[in-house]
């Protein structure tokens, strides 16, 4: 099977548990870090799919990143081709951004863990499907999207009505976080101390009760990424007959 490509661009940003799932269901990886000067590849035919995850960059800030550019036309190619494509955090607002949406910043900051709320047409079916209404997830960005034309939401929270959103079956953005571990957030809240200052949030606060709230957020975690999985699978199949 074709690998998937995973775009980093933060070091403690990663795609976490995601990578478990993987392995486990023999999908082989490309990493590529831009942050770091490394290349995007100009075309994706050679991949099964996309995971753009997490960073402390705006989409817009393309003078500072000049990779952002490019990686948001990569993304616009990924949706012209239908690449089963996944974006968390600053991925799910670079991917709206490559949906012609616009990404802006939000009434505050969401730091820590927050419930946010799952649209009835989420928990119905597609990725979110059978999940609890209401869930708690790790949250870390002061941006929000605008809904994508054409994207169903999924989830909302009180401070961003935009969570989560699915344009076909494929193309799936998650302001929050599911997949980090409890070292990611540990590490998260050192990076970015001074963050956590000036949004008067307290580090104890984010890291109370850790392992048990990251060993909940694993369990829907796995199952969302088990199910993208799966269509990686399924679309391969298509390509193969």
């Amino acid at each position: 099977m074709k690998p998937v490509l995973v775009l980093e661009h933060f070091p403690c940003e990663t795609p976490g548990i995601f990578l478990d799932v993987l392995r486990d269901e023999g999908i082989p990886v490309s990493t590529v870090r831009p942050y770091r000067g490394e290349t995007l590849p100009r075309g994706l035919r050679q991949f099964s799919g996309l995971v753009v995850m997490g960073g402390p960059m705006g989409v817009h800030e393309e003078e500072r990143y000049p990779w952002l550019v490019d990686e948001i036309a990569l993304l616009q190619r990924a949706v012209a081709l239908d690449l089963p494509s996944l974006g968390v955090c600053l991925g799910s607002q670079l991917l709206a951004k490559a949906l012609g949406a616009q990404v802006r910043p939000g009434p505050s900051k969401e730091i820590g863990w927050r419930e946010v709320s799952l649209l009835p047409q989420a928990t119905a079916a597609g990725p979110f499907e059978g999940f609890p209404p209401v869930m708690e997830v790790f949250q870390w960005h002061g941006d929000g999207f605008e809904l994508p034309t054409g994207a169903a939401r999924l989830a909302s929270s009180s401070s961003y009505p935009n969570q989560a959103f699915q344009v076909g079956e494929g193309i799936i953005g998650i302001l929050f976080h599911l997949e980090v571990t409890s070292e990611t957030v540990r590490t998260m809240c050192q990076e970015f101390e001074e963050e956590l200052r000036q949004a008067g949030v307290d580090a104890q606060e984010v890291l109370r009760d850790l392992g048990v709230r990251t060993e909940r957020l694993h369990g829907f975690g796995r199952t969302l990424f088990r199910r993208f999985c799966r269509l990686l699978k399924s679309k391969a199949r298509e390509h193969t007959c």
